[in-house]
């Protein structure tokens, strides 16, 4: 018998976490020219970090053959003054996803089960499994949370409920009134996790403040992170707030020194930059609007998103997919999902977002 034939049968069962295709292995594929490829497949902000934060990185390399601070301090102070909640109450993360699987180390584990919707971001399956708990995907409606059905598959066994708002990859979103009754009648043995990765992209009148409803919700844990509109996704930084109980617990879980010193440095200067962080905002607003009308035209349905992306149905994703790539154009497949007549795009530049949808038409024929 293989030594890995020997590893658990739910770990043995999974099927990798598959990323956005990088610039460099498009080009080594399709022999293009790297300057010459458009990549909106990822989500990442088009305009990269403002200078604030590339100040604090650049500074921060003069004590990088030190450990980080374990702890995370200037970070979690920062997060403390933006927020209003105690140093206790934050948990930091090697981008959100390693939040995540925090939760499901720390509560999840064989004859324990989490609850998530249909078309929910793939780490929610995956740590499930990875933990040996059994995943209940509760079918989606219009694409979205079904709230009522999520709470009625919650049985004595569930310990973690994960809800993405707005979702990825569809980018439906719940309003935070209905987050509020939701919250009200979940059982108390199972924490919520509010996946809030593209909260900062919602419209004003979308937005709520999840991080006030921690001392009336113990078992809610809102999950944020740095890799989309504050631009950090090459230093991977997440935090999670809540309870100071649910805090400790991860904590005991969460690897040493799972933060980068560069990340910390650049996260604390990031929080503060409404200035580049509104730009982020008005430009993805911008987007959303060439992208959308050029689906109009071409008379495309998509999905409305309330993130820094757009799902839109092609027939044939796998097909169309290949043939923008063959013009240097990256988006992202989502038949993982259970999608596989649509395509998500990221909101990139005005210039980007014009070379994906001049090579759409040609891609679709």
């Amino acid at each position: 018998m293989r030594l890995c034939d020997l590893a658990p049968a739910h770990i043995r069962a999974i099927s990798p976490y598959q990323p956005g295709k990088p610039i460099s292995e498009l080009a080594r594929e399709m022999g293009l020219a790297e300057e010459s490829i458009v990549k909106l497949a990822s989500n990442e902000n088009p305009l990269g970090v403002g200078e604030k934060t590339r100040a604090a990185m650049y500074a921060a390399l003069a004590d990088i053959a030190r450990y980080p601070d374990g702890n995370g301090f200037e970070l979690k102070d920062a997060l403390r003054r933006r927020y209003g909640v105690e140093l206790n109450q934050i948990v930091l993360g090697n981008g959100s996803n390693d939040i995540l699987e925090m939760v499901a180390g720390a509560l999840l584990g064989p004859e324990r089960e989490a609850v998530f919707a249909q078309h929910a971001f793939a780490v929610y399956p995956l740590a499930t499994q990875a933990a040996g708990a059994r995943g209940i995907e509760v079918p989606a409606k219009n694409f979205g949370h079904d709230l009522d059905a999520m709470l009625a598959a919650i049985t004595p066994a569930t310990r973690v409920v994960f809800i993405a708002n707005p979702n990825n990859p569809t980018g439906t979103f719940v309003p935070g009134h209905a987050l509020e009754a939701f919250l009200a009648r979940v059982p108390e043995h199972v924490l919520v996790v509010l996946d809030e990765a593209y909260t900062e992209y919602l419209a004003p009148d979308q937005r709520y403040d999840a991080v006030a409803w921690i001392t009336r919700f113990p078992n809610l844990l809102v999950s944020r992170t740095f890799s989309k509109a504050y631009g950090l996704a090459g230093l991977r930084v997440g935090y999670g707030l809540g309870s100071p109980e649910v805090i400790d617990l991860l904590n005991r879980v969460r690897q040493p020194f799972n933060v980068c010193s560069v990340g910390l440095a650049a996260a604390a200067a990031a929080l503060f930059d409404d200035e580049f962080l509104q730009r982020s905002y008005e430009l993805n607003r911008d987007g959303m609007v060439q992208l959308t009308e050029g689906f109009r035209r071409l008379g495309l349905d998509w999905i409305p998103s309330a993130g820094n992306f757009v799902t839109f149905k092609v027939g044939d994703g796998a097909d169309v997919n290949l043939r923008l790539l063959r013009q240097g154009v990256i988006v992202r497949p989502i038949a993982a999902y259970g999608m596989p007549e649509w395509l998500r795009v990221s909101i990139g530049l005005e210039s980007e977002n014009a070379r994906f949808l001049e090579a759409l038409p040609d891609a679709l024929t």
